[in-house]
């Protein structure tokens, strides 16, 4: 790539980048004869004839060592630069012209920045993920207004729903995986991956399954929501249900019998995972000091693993010795207020036992939200702040609002996690119940209209 040539139309070549180059740019393809465009020339180093076969494993070698950099200096996903965990142009997984296409398109991205000027809108460069993983993080913080007025503190909501599968879990889901792949426990098209779920960890891992290339199986409680089911099955998991009197519980002990009877399985355990409170010291917990400048005080998460309140807990404690961290579980289920376990509405928190991954040295405070609360606050935020949130949601911003309505917070930043988008529980008891009777009569209306004209085509044969 370093190699010196002698080409008459270098000295010449324009700055502005032709229909020809994007094309080629896009589809990562070599060039094999020489082109009437001295841009195009002078990009992707064209000869006539064609370059030698080392030309290709020599970008791809310069590729891989830029990449190495790159993730040695960059955080765990790579998040805020972009840039791939490992060596993709190296994977494993990889076919020999892959990684020549796609070093060759890092390659000539790279000379297409250093050419083309960076005014006028012109082509600087490509920021584009190499997968779905790359996009994990990096979430917003959102003051909340109207939901909070009156309040002396202020809130600030981490929509963690805005990861590429809308949860808070599609940070340990990788993570999970990818520490497990590092320590060379599990391997794509191999290893069959198993985990007891409450639902969205079932769908970060069921994506993260899919692309890397692995067979998932899942057991959950019965309750949980038919939008998540969809969802996981979408993505081509296996699923199995569970008694949903026995919460989580049941699901673990499915699980571990699954495994023991599956070959070449492996639990990713994320309730005794470290990698889960890990992945969040090592970027929620940052993402938050930093986009608070270091001024948040209060850190209010919902306990389902503990993962997030262990780990990003753990880190503004680190950073700041006085914040204050603040734990949100059922009302109907307040283990952690050393009541007994119940049933609630509440997914995604209140497992119904203390998960080993759980710091509870961490938490100052419990705050015991009721189902009910919960889900109209996740309709209030709909409806004032327009975020669609799940029921979880809820609860932590009516935790957050009970401690920034008290005296001693007056003029405090409280930061929440919203760990899920809303979609995923769009059905009751979470829209009113007045909308629910007026979809469910539509529906009725449409079902009755498609059987009529089915009985009046019959006829007319």
């Amino acid at each position: 790539a370093k190699t010196r040539r002698t080409d008459p139309d270098e000295a010449r070549a324009p700055s502005q980048p032709s229909s020809e180059v994007s094309a080629l740019l896009l589809t990562g393809s070599l060039p094999r004869e020489r082109s009437a465009d001295p841009f195009f020339n002078s990009v992707f180093c064209v000869s006539n004839p064609p370059p030698p076969p080392f030309a290709k494993t020599t970008m791809m070698k310069v590729a891989c060592k830029a990449s190495r950099k790159a993730c040695a200096t960059t955080t765990k996903y790579g998040a805020a630069a972009r840039t791939p965990v490992r060596c993709q142009a190296a994977a494993s997984g990889s076919s020999g012209s892959d990684k020549i296409q796609r070093a060759t398109r890092k390659f000539a991205a790279d000379r297409l920045s250093a050419v083309a000027p960076s005014a006028g809108g012109a082509v600087t460069g490509l920021n584009i993920a190499d997968n779905v993983t790359e996009l994990i993080g990096k979430t917003p913080l959102v003051f909340l207004n109207k939901v909070s007025e009156g309040c002396g503190g202020t809130i600030a909501a981490k929509l963690e729903s805005m990861n590429p599968c809308n949860s808070v879990k599609d940070r340990i889901a990788f993570n999970m995986i990818n520490e497990a792949e590092r320590q060379g426990k599990i391997s794509p098209g191999k290893t069959t991956l198993v985990e007891p779920t409450s639902g969205n960890t079932g769908v970060g891992l069921a994506f993260i399954a899919a692309a890397l290339g692995y067979k998932l199986v899942l057991t959950m409680p019965a309750s949980m929501s038919m939008e998540r089911r969809i969802l996981l099955k979408a993505f081509g998991a296996d699923l199995v249900l569970t008694d949903p009197a026995k919460g989580m519980k049941g699901a673990v002990e499915k699980a571990e019998a699954i495994a023991s009877s599956t070959q070449d399985a492996y639990v990713l355990q994320q309730f005794e995972n470290p990698s889960n409170p890990k992945i969040h010291y090592e970027t929620t917990g940052p993402e938050i000091w930093e986009d608070t400048a270091g001024h948040v005080d209060i850190f209010v998460s919902g306990v389902g693993t503990g993962g997030t309140i262990t780990g990003t807990g753990g880190y503004l404690k680190s950073k700041k010795k006085d914040v204050k961290v603040v734990a949100v579980e059922p009302t109907e289920s307040p283990i952690l207020s050393g009541g007994a376990p119940g049933p609630h509405k509440i997914q995604g928190i209140g497992a119904g036992f203390v998960p080993g991954i759980l710091d509870t040295d961490l938490i100052d405070e419990v705050v015991k939200v009721s189902s009910d609360d919960s889900v109209a606050m996740a309709r209030r935020l709909a409806l004032e702040e327009g975020l669609f949130v799940g029921i979880s949601s809820g609860a932590a911003v009516t935790a957050a609002l009970e401690l920034a309505k008290r005296p001693e917070n007056a003029g405090k930043l409280i930061t929440c996690i919203i760990p899920s988008f809303g979609e995923r529980y769009a059905v009751c008891p979470f829209y009113p119940p007045s909308l629910s009777l007026s979809l469910t009569h539509s529906h009725s209306l449409s079902v009755k209209r498609k059987k009529t004209r089915r009985l009046s085509k019959d006829a007319t044969k």
